[in-house]
């Protein structure tokens, strides 16, 4: 009786044991917990990576890594500048409905992302990860408002964008002298930007020439960390540059270039591809995903300091399609099938639920979201779940639904069928009233709901 009563335990905990391997295997991933890292550039146009066909920039790193993983050639940041960018990547929302309305916060401002809210760094904390914030930040500068008090366990970088200064009413260089600056080797002085870690200013200004070089080691030492204590990581490494002012490590500043974006794009390809190798020197890359992109559009009224967003219409500070169509990369091998590409439509708002479905994290939020769970999407077993996406700036600007897209303009509405006009340079308002009329009214009927769910902005107590 005793035999018979062991066997059938044994039995059952090697069924047990095949069940779980099975199931690993159906799903497609270990049962380990997925490290996530996303990279994070600001004004990076669509055009402006050699694998979304750049005719003069080199990115050979992040290229390699889109061979191996998947382009996303309709991949929407939420608006189409700083703070609002990345309030909707760390939230999963409509920007409007967490910073009320604000786009841009400055160093006089004293509001930022209210740490009530959930992010996806709150999400992967609460489930053992080690979380790391490095670069720029730009959500809140006061303590109240930094990653630290964000879901990160641990902060590195400049608070927000580099061409602010520290304290308020700082003096900083008349805007706009590039080539003055990039040519003046002590230029970097005169930015009076801060660097943090954690919470306290540990140098002052920024040596913004080894920045994005120094971002880097500190991504990497935080991936060895992790990977020493053994456990599961979220990195978002959001890097300061191409913004301007732009630098270079002084060994490479070239002051006699001819385009110094090229050189600061081409230098962060470098900087991905170190950490590309660390992955793999430290046997991770197959319990890891990544995801490069950019904050909105390229700057483009800074000419050869800027980028490119062809073949789409206009740059940053828009609703077109360059301000906020952004170059996606997603890398994961094993999970992630190599050498394929999607047109299909999602957003920087779908990354908090996505990745936490991927990480088997549970995407428990303070409040309804607007992103949407396409994580089969990205593993190619089925279709974009997004149907439609909002376009704001401050306020609600376009929608698009399907092929079309839907524009309030300053001479009335524009529409657009992207699949044959990718450009935006037909408007058949005109010739399709009827599809301008139900459009407008559904952006209205959304942007409503948004509008009704708005919730509180973070604020300093008096």
């Amino acid at each position: 009786m005793r035999y018979n009563r062991l066997s059938f335990e044994i039995g059952s905990f090697l069924s047990a044991l095949l069940f779980l391997s099975l199931s690993s295997y159906l799903i497609g991933k270990p049962a380990e917990k997925l490290n996530v890292i996303i990279v994070f550039t600001d004004d990076q146009g669509y055009q402006d990576l050699g694998c979304f066909g750049s005719p003069d920039i080199r990115t050979p790193r992040i290229d390699r890594m889109a061979k191996e993983g998947l382009r996303l050639t309709s991949f929407y940041s939420a608006n189409p500048v700083c703070s609002a960018s990345r309030a909707a990547l760390l939230t999963g929302c409509y920007p409007k409905r967490v910073l009320a309305g604000k786009t841009v916060l400055f160093p006089r401002d004293n509001v930022g992302l209210n740490p009530k809210e959930t992010t996806i760094a709150d999400l992967f904390q609460e489930e053992g990860y080690a979380t790391a914030c490095v670069g720029k930040w730009h959500l809140g500068h006061q303590p109240e408002f930094l990653p630290t008090r964000q879901g990160f366990d641990s902060y590195f970088g400049i608070p927000y964008s580099n061409d602010m200064s520290h304290p308020v009413g700082a003096k900083r260089p008349r805007y706009g002298l590039w080539d003055k600056y990039w040519k003046d080797p002590n230029s970097n002085d005169l930015w009076q930007t801060p660097l943090i870690r954690d919470e306290g200013i540990i140098e002052h200004p920024v040596d913004q020439h080894t920045i994005t070089r120094r971002y880097t080691d500190e991504a990497i030492s935080f991936i060895q960390k992790s990977k020493e204590a053994k456990k599961p990581f979220f990195l978002y490494l959001a890097h300061s540059m191409p913004h301007v002012p732009l630098y270079l490590p002084r060994a490479t500043h070239n002051v006699d270039s001819k385009y110094p974006y090229k050189d600061v794009i081409e230098h962060i390809d470098e900087q991905v591809g170190r950490i590309y190798d660390t992955l793999h020197q430290l046997n991770l890359q197959n319990d890891t995903l990544v995801v490069y992109t950019s904050d909105n559009g390229p700057w483009l009224r800074f000419d050869h300091h800027a980028g490119q967003a062809l073949p789409l219409r206009e740059g940053k500070g828009t609703t077109y399609e360059g301000g906020m169509r952004v170059p996606c990369v997603v890398w994961g091998p094993g999970r992630i099938q190599a050498g394929t590409q999607s047109d299909e439509l999602i957003s920087t708002i779908d990354l908090l639920p996505t990745l936490s479905a991927l990480g088997g994290v549970k995407a428990k939020t303070h409040g309804p979201i607007d992103g949407l769970d396409q994580s089969a999407l990205l593993l190619g077993k089925g279709a974009s779940v997004r149907k439609e996406f909002l376009y704001y700036t401050k306020h609600v600007q376009a929608l698009r639904q399907g092929k079309y897209k839907l524009r309030k303009a300053n001479k009335g509405l524009e529409l657009y069928d992207l699949e044959a006009d990718i450009g935006e340079q037909n408007n058949l308002a005109k010739k399709e009233p009827q599809k301008t009329k139900e459009l407008f009214a559904r952006m209205m009927e959304l942007d409503a709901g948004v509008t009704a769910g708005m919730r509180p902005i973070g604020t300093l107590k008096q």
